[in-house]
């Protein structure tokens, strides 16, 4: 039988970054879904922090988009 634990690829210091931006887009649609349900069950405006917070989901998307271009490059 051959080693097989010593022919496996280093863990990528990187990931993290993935995980990050995943959580931050995640973030921005749930505040996204909440100013429309604050507009559609209540007759208030939904908080400045609910437009603020929804702005982190371009800026996830922008970091996983970085994510996949740092990552996808060849190791040389």
């Amino acid at each position: 039988m051959s080693d097989t634990s010593s022919k496996q690829a280093p863990r990528r210091s990187g990931s993290w970054l993935l995980y990050f931006a995943m959580a931050l887009f995640a973030v921005g649609l749930l505040a996204i879904v909440a100013i429309f349900g604050v507009g559609l069950l209540s007759d208030s405006k939904p908080g400045l922090w609910l437009y603020v917070l929804a702005m982190a989901a371009p800026l996830g998307f922008l970091l996983a988009i970085v994510f996949a271009l740092w990552s996808g490059r060849r190791a040389r």
